[in-house]
């Protein structure tokens, strides 16, 4: 249980900025428009910032962490595929799916293997 919840804070912190980046940065601004997703930039963020809500709830009440690691899992991925779709190098898209593999473990562990 306290490897599980130190996965819940590491993912929430992360997410927390990432969404206040993607929400304010001018760098994200330009990240998006490379993206050629602009219009999705806030919707992402904010996406971002309620999983990690999600997964801080999910401290206390299991069922937010399931779903704030699955939904954040398949944003990653979403994430990973459009680095790969605009050839981005591997080491650019790995970021992606290092937290797509995190929330998706997460998810797996707290469906299976913990008991509330």
């Amino acid at each position: 249980m306290l490897i599980t919840k130190a996965i819940i804070l590491f993912s929430a912190v992360s997410f927390i900025f990432f969404g206040i980046s993607c929400l304010f940065s001018n760098f994200m601004v330009f990240e998006f428009k490379r993206y050629d997703l602009e219009k999705f930039r806030v919707l992402v963020g904010f996406l971002q910032l309620i999983g990690s809500v999600g997964l801080f709830l999910g401290i206390f009440y299991k069922n937010w962490a399931v779903m704030a690691s699955l939904g954040l899992s398949i944003l990653m991925v979403f994430g990973f595929i459009v680095r790969i779709k605009i050839k981005d190098p591997f080491l650019l898209a790995f970021p992606s799916l290092f937290y797509a593999i995190i929330n998706l473990i997460l998810f797996v562990i707290l469906i299976r293997f913990e008991n509330e």
